[in-house]
């Protein structure tokens, strides 16, 4: 029950945000419970609004990036080093996906201790 409290809250916030940036209230909302995590998919025209709004400053102003996560697309032109590590903003991230005519992101919040310490999860997704 607690855990249904705690994603339904985390999704709640991520709407919110959503919702702060300009975009429409319809982010399609992702439970994920066997991986610890909730969040949301928006679509283009959100990610865009998203992408030119104050959240992605607002967050990472909160969030460190070493306790953010990058799903990056194969064709991205973001560097990513040889370890894996994602040398961009969350801007960035989600301005590159809002580039593209069909691109989109999907944000995910982590429950505490389930995804290697990290608190946010961002995936590009276009073509």
């Amino acid at each position: 029950m607690r855990v249904v409290r705690i994603g339904v809250g985390i999704v709640a916030v991520t709407a919110g945000l959503a919702a702060g940036a300009g975009v429409a209230a319809a982010a399609e909302p992702l439970v994920q419970i066997d991986q610890g995590r909730v969040g949301v998919t928006l679509s283009h025209g959100e990610t865009a609004a998203l992408a030119d709004g104050p959240v992605p400053a607002v967050i990472s102003m909160v969030v460190p990036l070493n306790r953010m996560g990058a799903g990056l697309r194969p064709d991205t032109t973001i560097y990513k080093d040889d370890k894996g590590g994602v040398h961009a903003s969350l801007r960035q991230v989600i301005a590159e996906a809002a580039d593209h005519p069909d691109g989109s992101v999907a944000i995910f919040l982590d429950l505490p201790g389930s995804r290697s310490g990290r608190v946010l999860d961002i995936y590009q997704n276009w073509g």
